[in-house]
């Protein structure tokens, strides 16, 4: 566990410096340039991926049990990530999308749907506390970005055809988990 909770702390850590502490941000750009705090932050960031999926793993193997999942949370949950992944690959689009200004914020609209669906149908204390860690993360995003000045963003018209090809690709990303990535990735089929 110990393993899981260090890159828990590192990748979300490193996430919520922005949110956090956005002077010491800018204070480190200053002093070693964008590209080196680029480097480090992704360096740190994926370190803690690394930590945090291998520290997972060995929890799931001996795992401690908080609760016991509603039955109908697993179907629940399918319904929240089939909304989540287009959210997320509408948030990749340079262009904007309809999806994007409507939710303004869609990949962490998409974490958050995440962390609610796995939160209810885990019911384990890494899995409840990964959901956890990254939903609150989600809402003190959410909350860093509405204190923040907004900048002038230049006004370009959404693109109606991202929106199509984001649902598209979502949906497709989100029944290639269902019936084949999930259990390939994470060791648990859905179906």
């Amino acid at each position: 566990m110990s393993i899981f909770l260090v890159g828990l702390v590192l990748f979300v850590g490193m996430h919520s410096i922005y949110i956090l502490l956005p002077g010491a941000r800018t204070a480190a750009i200053a002093r070693i340039g964008y590209n080196p705090w680029r480097g480090l932050y992704s360096l740190v960031s994926l370190t803690g991926l690394v930590l945090l999926i291998y520290g997972y793993g060995l929890a799931r193997q001996d795992p401690v049990l908080l609760f016991e999942p509603p039955a109908w949370a697993r179907w629940f949950a399918f319904v929240l990530m089939a909304v989540a992944l287009p959210l997320l690959i509408a948030s990749f689009f340079p262009a904007p999308t309809r999806i994007g200004r409507f939710v303004q914020h869609p990949m962490l609209l998409s974490v958050t749907l995440w962390s609610v669906a796995h939160a209810l149908v885990v019911g384990t204390l890494a899995g409840v506390l990964l959901s956890a860690v990254f939903f609150v993360w989600t809402l003190a995003a959410r909350f860093s970005l509405i204190a923040r000045p907004m900048s002038a963003a230049p006004a370009k018209p959404p693109e109606p055809m991202n929106d199509w090809i984001a649902v598209g690709i979502g949906l497709a990303v989100w029944a290639a988990f269902m019936f084949l990535l999930h259990d390939w990735l994470i060791g648990m089929p859905l179906v």
